[in-house]
């Protein structure tokens, strides 16, 4: 006759959960920070311990020991062996997820996942009635542990009393230490705090940034806990660059590097989510680059500046639960595309719609709203005459989960077109002036009409031409700033361009309706507007700045054999559009080819 089995074996269970999917040992150790901040406390500190260790002949740091030390509210017995056991928690109703815990998994979870044995002593009335309890996966494994004791007192270790500082243990407080650390990816404390310190500081912004919380990170030597190798406060890094003093680096480590887009009273769209019976808001936020921070580089490249490279690591959707950040998602960005990291997107909610989003049990990531990033929000709609609520009833009755999410996945895809858009204008903006140092194309075409004008030629922009130049100038900058120029860049390029009596400016903007280019007068000059949405642009004028051209030869090659291509092409394509025409359209469109090209010659032979 057989014996009966554990459905679940513990040791074989436990073993299983150690890879329930921590990406690092940065995001373990913030569901620890998390538990603290949800028992109210001010202070929090990681500290990590070093052991020196002989490694072929030399003496070496290793990773020997970490804890987390908040001055929280501590635990009672109960609530401390509860805290212990896979699955329970004091966070698992509905009616009590109104903070960042909820799935009962944290601190035993996220310790196993990087260490072999974890110890815990609270207290909520002096350091000296601290309780302890441990899990240890060594007596797992050997069958000696398969339930937790109950709490006992116990003092907490003089190493982690020196290395934390007296005035760290307080009234009450938890402290959480992981030994034989086993999976931890970095074999020092410094690699620890360096790798950890960018997204604790990301992930706890808020907290930081208003003063709810202070996170400190140290590294020390385990044998000699009051030699402290480093220390410091966790900064906020903020991916939609708007906070001031943050880790972002100088010069914008003390202001913010990014703008509210569209503006600073339209940045939070709050929307509204129905979902299970019960309205919820969800808050999406939108930052771009200002004008100082894409144009700081002195002629280099602010992608390769240091705020730059921190903003290249702060690259996709910022997902905000309860105050605190999931994940900075980047399936929402072109992540090849350097020009990404210039715009900032965060879409936030509390844990009421933790189902709506699919929030995982270690709080790394919103799954459902991560699948959603691949989905075109805009063709749904379109397909749909265009209505958002005709295409979420389509939805809603093909059972489709994406229904809730659609509107909200709408305004971010779309805002992001917008924002690219900006940032195009910006980086055309910038090429142009430091194109017009140099003599221009847009001084060779104007030497060509003032050429015509003396002959006796007149075109609609020329009577702008003798109005005021301060009316001249406002005029061109407004139309600037429509395209998505900022005041001072629209005021400063309007000005550079009537000052040098140019007839042209070109910009870049995305053009609704399909054309190549707009050509609108506008204070006595002509703006010339071409169209990044349209084919023609990456084809013909992808590498309008020579700086951009590969360098390889092949690569050279093909740029403008793309380039010949994408010209003829355009060609084909007016030859078809004339084929279609008939009578007086077909003759007009022939004297329109004609004119053009006689224009053209006039305009090439000034070069």
């Amino acid at each position: 006759m057989l014996n009966e089995l554990d459905i679940v074996p513990t040791s074989l269970a436990v073993k299983a959960m150690r890879d329930n999917g921590y990406k690092n040992a940065a995001y373990a150790i913030a569901e620890l920070m998390d538990n603290s901040i949800q028992a109210g406390a001010k202070t929090v500190q990681l500290l990590c311990a070093d052991q020196e260790v002989q490694v072929e002949q030399r003496t070496r740091k290793r990773l020997h020991e970490v804890a987390v030390l908040d001055d929280g509210c501590g635990m009672d017995a109960a609530t401390l062996q509860i805290a212990l056991q896979f699955g329970n928690g004091t966070h698992l109703n509905s009616d009590q997820q109104h903070g960042m815990g909820r799935f009962g998994m944290g601190l035993p979870s996220a310790s196993i996942s990087q260490c072999q044995r974890v110890d815990v002593w609270s207290w909520t009335n002096g350091i000296e009635t601290a309780l302890h309890s441990y899990i240890d996966l060594p007596e797992i494994n050997a069958g000696r542990m398969s339930v937790l004791a109950a709490p006992t007192r116990k003092a907490v270790p003089k190493v982690w009393r020196t290395a934390a500082g007296k005035a760290a243990f307080g009234k009450s407080g938890t402290l959480v230490v992981w030994s034989n650390v086993d999976r931890v990816l970095w074999r020092t404390s410094k690699a620890l705090i360096d790798n950890s310190e960018e997204l604790i500081g990301r992930m706890y912004r808020y907290w930081i940034d208003d003063g709810r919380v202070s996170i400190v990170l140290k590294s020390f030597l385990y044998d000699d806990p009051g030699r402290i190798v480093q220390e410091r406060e966790a900064k906020p890094n903020d991916p939609l660059y708007l906070m001031e003093s943050t880790s972002c680096p100088a010069p914008f480590d003390n202001k913010p590097m990014f703008r509210p887009y569209p503006s600073p009273e339209g940045n939070v769209v709050e929307q509204k989510v129905r979902f299970r019976g019960e309205d919820h808001i969800v808050k999406i936020r939108f930052s771009i680059a200002s004008e100082e921070a894409r144009d700081s580089g002195g002629g280099q490249s602010t992608g390769s500046l240091p705020f730059g490279q921190h903003a290249g690591r702060n690259l996709g959707v910022s997902v905000v639960r309860a105050g605190r950040e999931l994940e900075l998602d980047p399936a929402w960005a072109t992540t090849y595309e350097p020009r990404e990291r210039w715009w900032g997107v965060e879409v936030s909610f509390e844990p009421g719609l933790d189902e709506l989003f699919g929030v995982s049990n270690n709080k790394q990531s919103a799954r459902n709203f991560a699948e959603a990033a691949k989905v075109d929000a805009s063709a749904i709609i379109k397909e749909h005459a265009g209505s958002i609520s005709a295409a979420r009833k389509a939805l809603r009755d093909d059972e489709d989960p994406l229904e809730p999410l659609l509107e909200i996945v709408h305004r971010v895809q779309s805002n992001i077109k917008l924002m690219r858009s900006v940032i195009q204008t910006q980086a055309e903006g910038r090429r142009r002036r430091s194109r017009h140092a140099e003599v221009s194309i847009e001084q060779q075409a104007t030497g060509a009409v003032r050429k015509r004008q003396e002959e006796g030629h007149h075109g609609r922009s020329d009577d702008g031409e003798s109005r005021p130049i301060d009316e001249r100038k406002a005029e061109v900058a407004e139309q600037l700033e429509h395209f998505g120029h900022s005041p001072e860049s629209a005021h400063a390029m309007a000005a550079e361009t009537i000052d040098k009596g140019l007839k042209y400016r070109v910009d870049v903007a995305s053009l609704e309706g399909g054309a190549f280019f707009s050509v609108q007068p506008r204070g006595g000059i002509l703006l010339v507007t071409l169209n990044s949405e349209h084919p023609a642009y990456n084809l013909l004028l992808g590498a309008r700045d020579p700086k951009n051209l590969p360098d390889d030869t092949d690569k050279l090659k093909e740029k403008l054999q793309s380039a010949q291509e994408g010209l003829e092409m355009m060609l084909f394509a007016w030859a078809r559009y004339e084929d279609e025409q008939n009578g007086d359209s077909l003759r007009l469109t022939r004297n329109i080819r004609i004119d053009w090209g006689r224009m053209a010659e006039t305009f090439l032979e000034s070069r």
